[in-house]
């Protein structure tokens, strides 16, 4: 049975945190679209960072990644080949948008897959409700601190009514296909063969071993014509991309570090579990917490003068608020702190504040994230040449670090330094940090000393 190649497309790039030693394209062009798709590994991730943006935005960015990825594959003249929609912010992103897209530019499709189990941050599946675990107890998604998002929160953890709410009814939740784990540990080829008309399906599963055994099957179906679309968090890639252990493990990751010299984490995510590992991580020998007091950036547009107030920002141009007075005196006291950190050995932990800002409209919400972003990727591009190792720890932070704080087009994935952490490093003619180490830490993965134990990792700890 032949292997496709599988296409991802990441709203934010944290999905490669089951896989390794594959690319990561922070541009879509249609020449890099094709060294993707002429990659030796399986599997290749578009960075799209749409999470981040309004949803007429993601959608226009999802169709010309799309429009691209059709003329690369024409040209490169690959015949087999599965589509995913990776987000991985529970149940949180652009949904049906951006799987609507995919299927009008690259479909049609026989069917799109709900497959939201991530088992490296503790979510399963179980008739065709979606659980997170709190303490060791399955707790149903709608009932956590993700369900309140302002831009992407639900009410049902119950993936057909979530279906049905998040389309406005236009797919009824009993029109949805539920795999079950009965179903789908007795075998599911028969039902995967009958699919058709991009009917949305529902897949339940507690362990790897189920996504193990359905990715068999829709590999079969595959093989026999069957054309997929899936809208998944991270673990079913790995039961598709089915790769080997990667080459170095996570307790050795230390020998990427370049010289064995300390290293600077930069910290945007605010959720809850991101400020734990935060709190945990500041009590570390070694490291020095440098606070960034993001209300300012807030506060400043009412009462800066009209010379600063520029164009708003947009995530396709950040710096535009960059001339902001505000923005100017945050990140120069932010880069003396870490200078002087950096001059006596230790590790710069930049984190934003951890308060929860309000805002009068969901833009005005995104932009702020969009400013805040732009202000720790001017940190990111004046950090010390010589750091030993960058840890990212945010979705959108880390999408950020790659495509405007490292300015890089493509990276090469090195594997997990946490289950569910990537690891990336820079090119070896990077013009700044070459070579260099990077971290790809997830807000809402691992326990509170996670973060921490990556740190310890990369010091050799």
């Amino acid at each position: 049975m032949a292997q496709p190649k599988i296409i991802v497309l990441d709203d934010d790039p944290t999905g490669s945190q089951t896989v390794h030693s594959c690319l990561l394209l922070m541009q879509w062009d249609v020449d890099t679209l094709r060294q993707g798709l002429q990659d030796a590994s399986p599997i290749f991730f578009v960075l799209t960072n749409t999470r981040a943006l309004t949803a007429a935005a993601a959608e226009r960015v999802t169709r010309e990644v799309c429009q691209n990825l059709k003329q690369a594959i024409a040209l490169v003249g690959i015949q087999d080949f599965l589509v995913v929609s990776r987000s991985d912010s529970t149940l949180r992103g652009h949904y049906p948008v951006e799987t609507d897209a995919i299927a009008d530019v690259l479909g049609p499709f026989d069917a799109h897959f709900l497959v939201p189990a991530f088992f490296e941050g503790g979510r399963i599946t179980r008739d065709s409700t979606h659980y997170l675990m709190v303490d060791g107890t399955p707790t149903p998604v709608h009932e956590t601190e993700f369900a309140q998002d302002s831009v992407f929160g639900y009410s049902t953890s119950y993936l057909p009514a979530y279906v049905a709410e998040k389309t406005a009814g236009q797919i009824q939740a009993d029109a949805v296909e539920r795999f079950t784990l009965a179903d789908i540990r007795a075998g599911s080829l028969d039902r995967l063969m009958a699919l058709e008309h991009n009917v949305c399906c529902a897949v339940d599963s507690e362990t790897q071993a189920d996504l193990d055994q359905f990715a068999q099957d829709l590999l079969a179906a595959a093989a026999q014509g069957k054309k997929f679309l899936f809208r998944s968090a991270a673990s079913i890639l790995t039961a598709l991309a089915a790769l080997p252990p990667q080459p170095i493990d996570a307790d050795h990751m230390g020998t990427y570090v370049r010289d064995g010299r300390p290293g600077a984490i930069v910290v945007g995510s605010h959720v809850k579990k991101t400020t734990q590992q935060l709190e945990r991580l500041l009590q570390e020998p070694g490291v020095t917490g440098i606070e960034v007091d993001v209300a300012q950036l807030r506060d400043a547009k009412s009462v800066e003068p009209a010379a600063f107030q520029q164009q708003e920002p947009t995530r396709e141009h950040p710096s535009r608020n960059r001339g902001s007075e505000a923005h100017a005196l945050l990140l120069a006291n932010t880069l003396n702190q870490v200078t002087q950190a950096h001059s006596r050995g230790q590790v710069p932990v930049v984190y934003t504040s951890r308060d929860e800002l309000s805002f009068d409209s969901v833009q005005a919400r995104l932009d702020f994230g969009i400013e805040v972003s732009s202000l720790l990727m001017d940190v990111i591009q004046g950090l010390p040449a010589d750091i030993g190792f960058l840890i990212s720890k945010g979705g959108i932070t880390s999408n950020d670090t790659l495509s405007t704080g490292l300015a890089l087009r493509t990276a090469r994935l090195l594997g997990q330094i946490l289950p569910g952490v990537s690891a990336v490093r820079t090119p070896a003619d990077h013009p700044q940090f070459p070579n260099l180490p990077v971290v790809l830490f997830p807000g809402n993965v691992g326990d509170g000393d996670a973060l921490a134990l990556a740190y310890r990792r990369l010091m050799g700890r």
